[in-house]
């Protein structure tokens, strides 16, 4: 019996360590972390309207060369 309790003791105690604990994020921490998403996805919009001025300039270009061509 004695041993037993000593094996429900060990198991529980190896239970407790095994659990992992989520860190809980402060409102704070949460309120900095969607900004700085926010932010992230500005940059990658911003980067894409400028890939698209700069390929819209482009295709103007090509066809200025089209047209003093003919």
């Amino acid at each position: 019996m004695k041993r037993l309790s000593y094996l429900f003791l060990a198991l529980f105690s190896l239970s407790l360590l095994t659990t992992s604990c989520r860190e809980q994020k402060t409102a704070d921490e949460k309120v900095e972390q969607a900004l700085d998403e926010v932010g992230e996805e500005l940059e990658e919009a911003s980067d894409d309207v400028k890939d698209a001025a700069e390929d819209l300039k482009d295709e103007i270009e090509e066809v200025k060369e089209e047209n003093s061509g003919e």
